[in-house]
């Protein structure tokens, strides 16, 4: 769906699908081979199980018990593909709609943090920052690396557009990246309606998938670099 060989070349950590929402065994470990090469650090992005909505529509009904057991499936068949491959996985970062439901969503938040704890509680956990996913992961005492989002536009209490809004995914390369340095530097984002948004910014996201995405990821790190700031792979405490 997008150039990963390219964006592991301008990446320090990538999130990689694991076949529920996108991928499958042979992409995984080749994805998995490409960023051991380069350094890059791997983790886990499951999703609900959606291979024709990408992930990206909700599915309500499941239980707590049902949505630990969708994570932690996910996440053992990265991990065993990385042993496979002699790499291996750093963090978990959900995936499309059941992360923007847990932001939300006490439970799934919950649960989410509860099947990373149950599977390794030395992988760091990839939060939106200021979502309830921090709260989720501060209750499971997991380490966290707090996420803004370099290519998605944000609604003024901190939430990501809906991708159904017109202007909720971004296409500029030099506006993401002047924005993106903003963001580190200031601490906070800006809202579409220009409100400013003080977030912990850990770890920046580009999608694989968003036009124009390698072309966005050189111009961010040319800026940053520029900025004096550093950029380097997600490394557990193990």
């Amino acid at each position: 769906m997008g150039n990963d060989a390219a964006m592991i070349e301008l990446a320090t950590s990538v999130n990689v699908a694991c076949g529920f929402h996108a991928g499958d065994a042979d992409i995984m470990r080749k994805t998995v081979e490409l960023a051991k090469a380069r350094g890059v650090s791997v983790g886990a992005h499951p999703g609900y199980r959606d291979l024709h909505g990408f992930g990206r529509r909700p599915m309500p009904g499941l239980t707590s018990s049902e949505i630990e057991n969708l994570i932690a499936y996910q996440i053992g068949a990265l991990q065993a593909i990385a042993t496979a491959a002699g790499h291996k996985v750093t963090h978990v970062k959900a995936h499309g709609a059941i992360s923007n439901v847990a932001c939300e969503d006490d439970m799934t938040a919950r649960a989410i943090a509860n099947a990373i704890k149950a599977v390794d509680p030395n992988l760091i956990f990839v939060v939106l920052a200021n979502s309830k996913l921090v709260r989720a992961g501060e209750a499971a005492n997991l380490r966290m690396a707090h996420e803004v989002f370099a290519d998605r536009a944000y609604e003024d209490d901190g939430n990501l557009v809906s991708r159904k809004k017109p202007g909720a995914v971004l296409h500029d390369p030099k506006a993401i990246a002047e924005r993106v340095v903003r963001m580190v530097q200031d601490g906070a984002v800006v809202s579409v309606t220009g409100k400013v948004i003080k977030m912990r910014t850990d770890t920046v996201c580009i999608h694989g998938d968003t036009h124009g995405a390698v072309e966005i990821a050189r111009g961010l790190r040319e800026a940053l670099s520029k900025a004096g700031i550093t950029v380097a792979p997600f490394k557990t405490a193990h």
